[in-house]
């Protein structure tokens, strides 16, 4: 079986072949995002440089319609309303394509081996960098819900003041979200504050274990873990992921995460769940692009 992964992002498209339980060379190109048709033209012609093959998954950041294969609504690329599975399938000669959100596909990297075997049953992919997502895995298979788009983690309100009534509605990310509260953007206003600069150089900081830059990341993981702990309490998964930009913290970020996830998971709960960093990184989304697609092939 010959597969394609394709993880197209707000910047650049890498595209890789997989075939006999390996992933190929990842081939890496700006993403053109000046206009829809530039950017399914570029798909279809990155994807048939890798040549032929059975099958091609596509990893979108968008809220995707499963049964249509197409995104609903997307981030930083031209593809709200498009019909991406038929489109590309028609510029590749009807090859199957396969399409679902990024988050997703990665937590499907994290979940199953190469071959396409689980390696955890039930697992929650969460991703933390210019927003926060997220994938839900279940019985080694993707759940998306009644519609295709489910998991969408970061838009859970974690910070609400609820004592007279629900907050008001809001642009997304609602300002009580999980995203606003733990993305890369909020972990750089952490910074910010305390006069560090942006997350990226708060993280340097803490690893010089500069006491400012520690509590920056405490509290970023402490709120992560916030979320971290309602996803256990409603899953009681293997394993969280946590991927991303911002998870390059290590364990400055997630040892906050797990302390504070530990606190507030129900007694009982969660007995088994380990809270990790994600394996794949950069390459989870292509990765797991592949092996949406092999999945999809062998459910046929």
């Amino acid at each position: 079986m010959r597969l394609i992964g394709v993880d197209v992002g707000g910047t650049k498209t890498a595209v890789a072949t997989h075939e006999g339980g390996v992933l190929g060379a990842i081939d890496t190109t700006p993403t053109p995002t000046d206009s829809t048709e530039a950017l399914l033209e570029h798909l279809a012609q990155r994807i048939r440089a890798q040549g032929p093959a059975d099958a091609v998954g596509v990893a979108v950041p968008s809220v995707i319609d499963w049964e249509k294969g197409a995104a609903r609504f997307s981030v930083n690329i031209p593809l709200a309303g498009v019909a991406l599975r038929s489109e590309l399938g028609s510029r590749l000669d009807g090859m199957a394509v396969h399409v679902d959100n990024d988050a997703t596909c990665a937590g499907l990297a994290e979940a199953l081996g190469d071959d396409g075997a689980p390696l955890v049953q039930h697992l929650v992919m969460v991703t933390v960098g210019t927003g926060v997502g997220g994938g839900i895995v279940i019985g080694g298979r993707v759940y998306r819900g009644a519609t295709g788009a489910a998991a969408e983690l970061g838009h859970m309100i974690v910070a609400a003041d609820l004592r007279d009534g629900a907050p008001r509605a809001h642009r997304f990310p609602h300002p009580d979200s999980l995203e606003e509260a733990a993305s890369g953007g909020a972990l750089g206003a952490l910074a910010g504050e305390r006069g560090l600069g942006d997350g990226r150089a708060a993280v340097e900081a803490a690893r010089r274990g500069e006491p400012d830059a520690v509590e920056v990341l405490r509290i970023a993981g402490e709120r992560l873990g916030v979320g971290i702990a309602n996803l256990i309490n409603v899953l009681d998964p293997d394993v969280v992921a946590v991927g991303g930009g911002v998870s390059e913290a290590g364990d400055l970020l997630l040892e906050p995460a797990r302390a504070a996830a530990r606190r507030l998971v129900l007694t009982g709960v969660g007995t088994r769940t380990e809270i990790r960093a994600a394996r794949h990184g950069e390459d989870a989304g292509v990765r797991g692009a592949a092996l949406l697609a092999m999945q999809e092939l062998d459910r046929a």
